[in-house]
């Protein structure tokens, strides 16, 4: 899950939290040449540090005084005019910028704006050696400082305040949503499809060809352990060759994007008796409006693959392709037992825990490889509640993200913090498709046995596993991983409902247990009406 904005309240895991938290404020400028004219700027600040009301009204103005052209790492470079009461700008380097404000605070400044020419970085440091500093520390991007300058000339002044956010961040309630009915639904195609397929089978002969081909597709778990040792390595891969990585992953998602949104649609539109006109194309004839949606599919593909980075509206088209890729996945691809389920969820588990716990530990700039890779390589404020660093191992990485998740923005577009970067809440398309696996069994083992408690139960401990999720990153203003919740949840309750039933043995082998009894005896009955019939004239 991606990061949101809440006070920290948990001590648990507190050694994983961040030495440093930056927050976003609005900065707002206007010239005195022309007081009509005004324009507002994101910049950042340490709420830790400094306490910034809360409303324009309540903010505290001060004039500008542009020092850019000065390091400002000793007294000797203040002004002879002095900054006493000023907001001093100046650029980051060579002296540490805590430096800096202890030398703003001793001239009378009331703040300090670093204005940076590459990425934002986080008002941090080591505080403890400057613990008399009072002064309102922030960060700017520079291209907004020479923006302000052109539009409302050298004499400016300007006022920095930090407007409240909801206390209800509705974006959990979307991707709850989104990932609790994308598993159901997925799981429930596969039981489908697993029920059509054993009415289709009417003799032992056909059940046994089923039985022996379904096993030529069963995925061991040896198989399994070796698709996680790929994920692993393909993770690493993708960390320090990001730059050229990040377009192979966008061209296979729009291919295999495409083409589930497409499988989705087809089998809804199927169901559509009206307007089943064909082409004939050699031997086989091709519906018409298979054909269309085909394309509109390709379309929806190549709009997104263009648009990609337009954060206002392209992730509505990331997530219904993204919507349709776990859907498909989920339907598509068919763990034969529970114990293939269990050595799949537990090496993922621990592969999502590693890459998001252990490798801060391990990385330069101490992140997580996970949550940079999954919400971009430069300042974005999807990763760490707007912590703007630098991400992946390569320096030069492009202003590319990842197309692995589901993203839901805060609507800002009429607020005033709509001039900084969309905070945007993410969800792994990982953490849909792993449980889904699971929830797709238990529907196909209902089917085989008569029943709906595993469907029902899993799907339910899903959600439970998602609200836990939630909860604990509401505690801890960090991104969690999701398996991390989901996996004990949807895996003790599959468990529980077997045990109670007492068909543990049955669900854990999977392919050893009978076909349900009602199918059994419909198609006994089918059989016997047969034989009778050519008997009547004798």
């Amino acid at each position: 899950m991606g990061a949101q904005r809440r006070p920290a309240a948990a001590l648990l895991w507190g050694f994983l939290l961040p030495l440093t938290a930056a927050q976003e404020a609005i900065l707002h400028a206007f010239g005195r040449d022309a007081a009509s004219l005004s324009k507002d700027y994101c910049v950042l600040y340490n709420p830790h540090w400094t306490e910034l009301p809360s409303t324009l009204e309540n903010a505290t103005s001060s004039s500008l005084l542009n020092l850019t052209g000065v390091p400002l790492c000793s007294l000797s470079d203040i002004p002879p005019e002095g900054i006493n009461g000023k907001a001093v700008v100046v650029q980051w380097g060579p002296c540490h910028f805590l430096e800096k404000a202890r030398i703003a605070q001793e001239g009378g400044a009331e703040a300090l704006l670093v204005a940076n020419h590459s990425v934002l970085f986080p008002p941090s440091g080591n505080r403890s050696e400057f613990h008399d500093l009072k002064i309102l520390i922030v960060f700017m991007s520079y291209k907004d400082f020479k923006d302000m300058k052109q539009a409302l000339g050298s004499d400016v002044t300007v006022a920095v305040y930090s407007p409240l956010w909801p206390e209800f961040d509705y974006t959990m309630a979307v991707i709850f949503v989104i990932a609790v009915s994308t598993v159901a639904l997925g799981g429930y195609w596969s039981g489908r499809i697993e029920l059509e397929a054993l009415k289709a089978v009417t003799s032992p002969e056909d059940r046994e060809r089923k039985k022996r081909r379904e096993e030529s597709l069963t995925f061991s778990p040896l198989t399994v352990t070796a698709f996680v040792a790929v994920c692993c390595v393909m993770m690493v891969l993708l960390y320090f060759f990001y730059k050229w990585l990040v377009y192979v992953m966008i061209g296979i998602f729009c291919i295999a994007s495409a083409m589930s949104l497409y499988n989705c649609l087809a089998a809804l539109l199927r169901q559509i008796p009206h307007g089943r006109c064909t082409i004939a194309c050699r031997t086989r004839g091709i519906e018409v409006r298979l054909l269309i949606l085909s394309g509109l599919c390709i379309a929806v593909a190549v709009v997104w693959a263009v648009f990609r980075n337009e954060d206002r509206w392209a992730w509505i088209l990331q997530d219904i392709l993204g919507i349709a890729f776990c859907l498909n996945l989920i339907k598509t691809l068919k763990l034969p037992n529970f114990k293939s389920c269990v050595v799949l969820l537990s090496l993922l588990l621990l592969y999502d825990v590693f890459f998001v716990f252990i490798t801060p530990f391990i990385t330069k700039n101490g992140e997580s490889i996970m949550v940079e890779l999954a919400a971009g390589p430069f300042g974005n404020s999807e990763k760490n509640d707007g912590n703007f660093v630098e991400a992946t191992a390569q320096p030069s990485a492009p202003h590319e993200k990842l197309p692995v998740v589901i993203r839901v923005p805060k609507l800002i577009y009429f607020s005033v913090m709509s001039v900084c970067p969309m905070p945007v809440s993410i969800l792994g398309f990982g953490d849909i498709i792993v449980p889904g696996l699971l929830i797709a069994y238990c529907r196909r083992f209902d089917v085989q046995t008569g029943s709906s408690m595993y469907y029902i139960s899993s799907t339910v401990a899903y959600a439970v596993g998602m609200v836990l999720t939630f909860v604990v990153l509401v505690l801890m203003k960090k991104g969690q991983p999701a398996l991390l919740y989901l996996v004990p949840c949807t895996l003790a309750a599959a468990c529980i409902v077997a045990c109670a039933r007492k068909e543990m043995r049955k669900f854990w082998q999977g392919g050893s247990y009978q076909v349900m009894s009602h199918l059994d005896y419909s198609t006994n009955e089918e059989t016997a009406a047969a034989s009778d019939e050519p008997s009547a004239p004798q």
